[in-house]
């Protein structure tokens, strides 16, 4: 059985970024229905554990372990990073990381927000760090993930951005870029940068 992660803020404290109605239909809903069929699946699968390297390593052959699995996981990880408005700020060393990678702050604000809002549809934008310790931004498309056999991506994710309609329709509408720019008051840099490490 998968878990749903307990969330470490109250609905209301995403606010005004993200409203308490959304974050009550994303998380009881959508993330909940996700990780409920992925529980059954992987118990007729035979598989246990939630070690993402293990359940998407054949996510081709099984589209359940694909749509469902990938919405438990990815859910799971955009949830835990994000954090009240403007509480978490990014730490001088790991601002320094993201300036030798992208040049500027600025530039992976842009470059993040560029993978987000140009991403077709439904999907996710991702921060990766690679092998060599640098980082790429890179987006994937409905609940797709760089676990998953199906991708060729190498990167281990640190941080991700759900841009599916369910996310921010309610409160933004169709102003995805309005969500994306209001995005970065909530990310809980702290746990970003121990993912990095």
């Amino acid at each position: 059985m998968v878990k749903q992660i307990k969330l470490p803020y109250a609905y209301s404290e995403l606010e005004p970024v993200i409203d308490t109605e959304t974050m009550k239909l994303h998380y009881d809903k959508h993330h909940a229905g996700y990780t409920a069929k992925t529980t059954a699946t992987l118990k007729e699968l035979k598989i246990s554990g939630e070690d993402p390297k293990v359940i998407f390593a054949n996510a081709s052959k099984n589209k359940s372990v694909q749509n469902n699995g990938g919405g438990w996981w990815n859910h799971n990880f955009f949830f835990e990073s994000l954090s009240k408005p403007d509480s978490v700020k990014i730490s001088a060393s790991f601002k320094k990381l993201i300036e030798s990678n992208f040049g500027s702050y600025e530039n992976f604000v842009q470059e993040f927000s560029n993978a987000a809002a140009t991403q077709f549809g439904s999907g996710w934008a991702w921060l990766g760090k690679k092998s060599d310790g640098s980082l790429e931004i890179y987006s994937t498309r409905n609940q797709d993930n760089s676990y998953m056999n199906i991708n060729k991506i190498s990167s281990t994710p640190i941080l991700c951005l759900d841009v599916w309609e369910h996310a921010y329709y309610l409160q933004y509408n169709n102003r995805r870029p309005d969500y994306i720019k209001n995005y970065f008051r909530v990310i809980n840099w702290d746990l970003v940068e121990k993912r990095y490490h």
